[in-house]
């Protein structure tokens, strides 16, 4: 919500149709379409990363992630897309430093305000020519800031959170656009981020300091990102008291200690404010640079294709190192599943050989299992053939009938207890494991999966009686395969699936010698009995099946509970992506932008912008000669080096000696500084 008081972009600083309809638009270079075509592929990739698992590293890669969207969102794209946009100098700088001031004294009126409210907490300010309006307008850059307009007071409020403040001054070359940033050492954090954020997105770092905070440790820490990705800095060193100007060298050592050695540097002197602005002389020099830059079509084009090629090979840098971290997610996410399963497959085997190696067959089982067999009389009927085995059977099964419950029942609390014990230990051990690993103990975090779940005890009963019922439909199969002995065996299928589900328990394909001893004539009388009624081979293929229709039961509540864990990691989608992709992506944009550049770079110059005669466009204050030149040796001028030296060393540009002040030295009789 803007101020009353503030111009809208309907009001006074609207911008005509076409906001660059007095200066031909670059012609953008061959390549640059696929350039950005591969642009819009890495972001994606880049947008469909979060890095949720702790991981070595991982708080810096997140932070690097948020970095190169905000890179592609707030500049890149922005500027592959609109090569005829207005450069932006973001200011920024240590608290204090008297950016606001410095930018208001360069234009030479109250755009921003200094001091304690400080409008650009909330709300940078970002200055343009009134013609330029429609290119901050929108969001073509920085989009997750909102727009207000017109210039900020002491009574208006900061706008809305995280909001740019647009104000218009024909005082700016056309083309030029100046953005008073919050502090990159504030005490806030969003202002902090959002500081990175802006200058981030700047074509032009204008960073201010002060002869007393110069070597602080956070502003080199981001100079340093700078100059990595090459982007284009000026360096303003402000308050500098008289006979204090050889912290200028050192200020250029530290410079080309943290790879910024061609960065220009200007002194601003300590002197008294005039209506809180600072007198010409202090700042002549900084705005005739700034004035012959924003004029200079050519010189404009050098600085934003050098910082865009920089922060190109950036991104691919990042991208490259990002991939790294997401293979790093997919591993993490690897090793965390490969304990839950080792530990759910270790139950699976303790529950498997647990009901097959005759380990069933003590305790309350057997002892239902001899209570229902009797005394064995029965065995040697069956071992001695004696009259009718099959009607033996049949009579024996009609007349014990009411003892298979028990043995039932039996079967089943025996079963209960192994598979319950098993998955409790599996849950314990996964707990275990997890919070040992970093990734995993942060996945634990408010989940109570230290335990078997609270619905295991009636889920595995509900599997147990499903198998029994397996069990009686395969000897009811069986027997009515056999039309002989379906109708002799019709009072006896339930004694019969009981004595199957004792053979299972003795072995998964039949008694063996050793099983014999472990599980004594028990399962010999079971197997005797199935035997006699269905012969040797139905036996083991019913005893086979059985055992089969356990495990998959059996697993299928393991499973179920190994999946608490699992789940975990299946929301995340960390184990369904590697760095192959992003890889593939940054690679792409690297072909691209080498194309782009050699097309660039074989463009006719002459399809360029010619250079402009500042003038109608505005020029900033002192930016011609200062009537009183402060007082200083020639040699101890700010000069641009390196490749500003190429931009403005000689000719027109390069203002004459007798036309240029010398910040960094003091006038004569300069009274007390005043606080800006």
């Amino acid at each position: 919500m803007t101020h009353p008081n503030e111009d809208t972009a309907a009001g006074r600083h609207a911008a005509p149709a076409d906001p660059v309809e007095q200066r031909a638009p670059a012609r953008p270079a061959h390549g640059t379409d696929e350039l950005v075509a591969a642009l819009d592929v890495l972001r994606g990739e880049l947008a469909a990363q979060r890095l949720p698992l702790v991981t070595p590293g991982v708080e810096a890669d997140r932070r690097t992630l948020a970095l190169a969207v905000d890179q592609l969102d707030d500049y890149l794209l922005p500027r592959l897309r609109s090569r005829s946009a207005p450069l932006l100098v973001v200011v920024g700088g240590s608290t204090g430093a008297g950016k606001s001031t410095l930018v208001n004294s360069i234009l030479g009126e109250k755009a921003t305000v200094p001091g304690v409210l400080r409008p650009t907490t909330r709300s940078p300010v970002l200055v343009h020519h009134p013609l330029d309006a429609r290119w901050f307008s929108t969001d073509r850059i920085l989009p997750g800031l909102a727009r207000v307009t017109g210039p900020a007071d002491h009574a208006s409020t900061e706008g809305p959170q995280r909001s740019v403040r647009l104000v218009a001054s024909e005082v700016l070359p056309q083309g030029l656009a100046l953005l008073d940033a919050p502090d990159v050492d504030s005490v806030v954090v969003e202002n902090r981020e959002l500081a990175a954020q802006l200058l981030g997105a700047a074509d032009l770092w204008l960073f201010v300091t002060t002869a007393a905070r110069y070597a602080d440790a956070v502003p080199w820490d981001l100079l340093h990102e700078a100059a990595a990705r090459r982007a284009q800095v000026a360096l303003v060193l402000d308050r500098v008291d008289p006979g204090a100007e050889a912290v200028g060298a050192d200020l250029q050592r530290l410079a080309a200690e943290n790879g910024l050695g061609e960065a220009p540097i200007f002194l601003v002197p300590e002197a008294p404010l005039v209506d809180g602005l600072l007198p010409e002389r202090a700042i002549g020099e900084i705005s005739r640079w700034l004035t012959a830059l924003g004029g200079d079509a050519g010189a404009r084009s050098a600085v934003i294709d050098a910082t865009r090629d920089g922060v190109v090979d950036d991104l691919v840098r990042r991208a490259s190192d990002l991939a790294t971290a997401v293979d790093a997610q997919h591993e993490a996410d690897a090793h965390l599943r490969a304990a839950v399963e080792a530990a759910y497959d270790d139950a699976r085997r303790t529950v498997h050989a647990a009901t097959s190696d005759g380990a069933m067959l003590r305790g309350e089982v057997l002892a239902r299992w001899q209570d229902f067999v009797g005394t064995g009389e029965l065995f040697r009927a069956v071992e001695q053939k004696v009259g009718s085995v099959r009607d033996a059977i049949s009579g024996f099964f009609r007349g014990r009938g009411r003892k298979v419950p028990e043995v039932e029942e039996a079967i089943t609390h025996g079963l209960e207890s192994v598979v319950l014990d098993a998955a409790e230990e599996a849950s314990e051990r996964t707990y275990r494991a997890w919070r040992a690993d970093p990734a995993g103990a942060a996945l634990l975090d408010g989940l109570d999966l230290a335990r078997a779940s609270g619905s295991l005890r009636p889920r595995v009963a509900e599997e147990i009686r499903g198998w029994q019922s397996d069990v009686l439909s395969l000897v009811s199969e069986q027997a009515a395969a056999r039309r002989g002995t379906a109708r002799a065996l019709s009072f006896g299928l339930n004694g019969l699936g009981v004595a199957l589900m004792i053979v299972v328990f003795a072995s998964t394909g039949g008694i063996t010698g050793a099983e014999i001893g472990i599980a004594g004539g028990t399962a010999v009388l079971a197997q005797k009995l199935l035997e006699a009624v269905f012969g040797d081979d139905a036996v083991r293929r019913l005893a086979r099946t059985a055992q089969e229709r356990l495990a998959s039961r059996v697993a299928a509540v393991l499973d179920s509970e190994a999946q608490r864990f699992t789940a975990q990691l299946d929301a995340l989608g960390t184990g369904e992506t590697t760095g192959a992709s992003l890889r593939a992506a940054a690679h792409q944009v690297r072909q691209a932008a080498r194309g782009e550049q050699a097309a660039r770079a074989e463009q006719v110059r002459g399809a360029q912008e010619p250079g402009g005669v500042v003038g109608p466009a505005g020029a900033l204050r002192g930016a011609r000669p200062s009537p009183a030149p402060l007082d200083a040796p020639q040699e101890d001028r700010a000069r641009p080096a390196g490749f500003w030296r190429r931009l403005f060393g000689g000719g027109a540009q390069d203002p004459s000696p007798q036309d240029q002040s010398a910040p960094g030295s003091s006038a004569p009789g300069l009274g007390a500084p005043g606080e800006r």
